[in-house]
């Protein structure tokens, strides 16, 4: 039976960073990756939508990848996704990510055309397939991807003895009931994870059989995701309910901004801990002068929020 303790928690999706010319900065990525480790998360997400994997090439991908592992050494959960918009390059990551020696890999389907869930299958079985020995997550985010897991999908995934988790960004916690009891079924109570997506609905997420979550939002804010699945896992729902609300109105804020929500968090942190982690990559929007007022009030409202934990 699988053993999926260590994707039990808060894993927060990985920052990109770059330097001040736009290439990737490793010294970022060593500096946000201790920082995690030090505010006692789960693990770390590497090379999703918060990583801006659409805008990397492979090698700059390989890179970040190298960073986190360096500096993780074993202390954390790393799960890295490995999906390009083909199967050869996505094939070449998860090899990659194999050789070193992450703990899952992870792939949303491909996009822009619509593919036949035969075609997914045999494009996700393809990454597990250049990576034999490492386990895999299938990430569900239909509003940005296209394609959303039907069950029939995940059915025959499940044949595949390495898939151990769906990460689930569709909105419907339903969703996560339905992944989680299909994944019961073939691997037993105890073999299988789902993790809640939508940060806004991280605590309904858990509340509905979710084991954990990895979320856009945790890394600039840790502590209150921290205490929301420890509250939850306590059974004391309305106190989590209430950090929940204040993550949420944080999380409104941070959007207000005309720069993409990634460059706003990135601001924070380097305002709040000095992490040099840069903008965003073309043709996401990188903050506007107007955007200070935005990026200082959400600051402030983190610090609160932690402050009254």
């Amino acid at each position: 039976m699988k053993d999926i303790t260590r994707y039990r928690g808060v894993i927060p999706a990985f920052y990109a960073c770059y330097a001040p010319d736009g290439s990737i900065s490793t010294d970022g990525v060593r500096a946000l990756t201790r920082h995690l480790i030090g505010k006692g998360v789960k693990g770390v997400y590497v090379g999703g939508s918060s990583g801006e994997c659409i805008y990397q090439h492979v090698e700059e991908r390989k890179a970040v990848l190298e960073a986190v592992m360096e500096e993780a050494a074993g202390k954390i959960t790393v799960i890295a996704h490995v999906a390009c918009n083909n199967t050869a390059d996505s094939a070449e990551l998860a090899a990659h990510a194999e050789s070193c020696g992450v703990d899952a890999i992870a792939a949303i389907p491909p996009i822009y055309f619509h593919l036949p869930p035969y075609a997914i299958a045999a494009y996700w079985n393809a990454m597990s397939a250049a990576a034999p020995h490492t386990e895999f997550v299938i990430y569900n985010i239909p509003q940005l991807a296209g394609t959303g897991l039907t069950m029939p999908l995940l059915e025959e995934m499940l044949k595949n003895p390495n898939v151990i988790a769906v990460k689930n960004s569709s909105m419907p916690t339903q969703d996560i009931q339905m992944f989680k009891d299909a994944g019961i079924a073939a691997r037993g109570a105890d073999g299988f994870a789902v993790f809640n997506g939508p940060d806004e609905q991280f605590v309904s997420g858990l509340a509905m059989g979710a084991d954990g979550g990895i979320g856009g939002t945790y890394a600039v804010m840790p502590e209150l995701f921290l205490k929301m699945y420890e509250l939850v896992k306590a059974g004391e729902i309305p106190a989590a309910r209430t950090i929940q609300y204040q993550a949420d109105r944080i999380i409104y804020k941070m959007c207000e901004a005309k720069g993409n929500l990634y460059a706003v968090q990135k601001e924070i942190l380097r305002r709040q801990y000095g992490l040099e982690l840069g903008g965003v990559r073309a043709p996401l929007p990188n903050l506007e002068p107007g955007d200070e007022a935005v990026v200082a009030k959400a600051q402030a409202m983190i610090e609160a929020a932690v402050k009254a934990l």
